[in-house]
């Protein structure tokens, strides 16, 4: 059976080991890190089918098969290149990391040196299937439009750095419009999605990016346009944000519990 190594206990961490709990995907949950050895008992207290042991990095990664990684971007940075030198594959949720282009390359070298897969969940977005095939010929334009209401905003840098007051935005209010590459690091906490479209697309720079606060709204939105040789398609999803980070939307959890059935499923079905 497949032993998972799960680092960062936040809600999507929680969400797959509860799911491997459960029996809704079949692998052995072996073992835990976060940065916080309070939560990851707590997490494990809570579990009634597995008790995942608690080990540090250095340890986890010669312990498992695979790695998910559900914590930072830093974690993406300091842990999955070790992870990956150890030979193991790992599945990376926080993927605006790789908008860093000599990171990028760094991993897409190292998991191709020591044989390892690398995967990455759809997360909040439909439609990344759609763009894989039409990669095959040709794509003109990307464009990720993200609503959110104001409050899974707050904390961003661009935020921060503009001055932007999101508790007296009273209407759907524009504020951002730029690349992919800018809006990764703008919001790292909101805008994952938009790494993903970019590495199954045309790339960080020729994405474009626009990020609106609308206080009317409970759910966040994430809607995408592509354009290409295959003509043209448009996608929208209205995500309920999980009760315990209005920043991180649930179907992001459910995305990576799903990567997790196709690693193992022997059929595989969409692109």
């Amino acid at each position: 059976m497949l032993k998972i190594g799960i680092i960062g206990c936040g809600f999507i961490g929680c969400h797959i080991c509860r799911a491997i709990d459960n029996g809704a995907v079949d692998v052995e949950l072996h073992a835990l890190f976060d940065s916080s050895e309070i939560k990851a008992l707590e997490l494990v207290a809570s579990l009634k089918r597995y008790s995942p042991a608690y080990m540090k990095i250095e340890e986890l990664l010669y312990s498992v098969d695979l790695v998910i990684e559900s914590a930072s971007q830093d974690a993406v940075r300091s842990i999955v290149p070790q992870a990956l030198e150890a030979g193991r594959d790992v599945m990376v949720l926080s993927v605006g990391a790789l908008v860093d282009e000599e990171l990028r390359t760094k991993l897409f070298k190292l998991a191709k040196q020591n044989n390892c897969k690398l995967y990455f969940p759809s997360g909040a977005v439909v439609g990344i299937d759609g763009i894989n095939s039409a990669s095959a010929a040709g794509i003109s334009s990307i464009t990720l439009t993200t609503i959110k209401p104001p409050s899974g905003l707050s904390g961003a840098p661009y935020i921060a750095n503009m001055g932007i007051e999101l508790e007296k935005i009273k209407k759907e209010t524009v504020i951002f419009e730029g690349s992919a590459s800018y809006a990764v690091k703008a919001f790292p906490a909101n805008v994952n999605v938009a790494a993903t479209i970019s590495l199954a697309g045309i790339g960080f720079e020729r994405t474009k990016v626009r990020v609106v606060a609308d206080p009317t709204l409970a759910r966040n939105v994430h809607e995408i346009t592509v354009e290409g040789e295959f003509g043209k398609f448009f996608t929208r999803v209205e995500n309920l944000p999980s009760p315990e980070n209005p920043k991180t939307s649930y179907l992001a959890a459910l995305s990576a519990v799903s990567t997790l059935r196709k690693i193992l499923n022997p059929v595989k079905i969409g692109t």
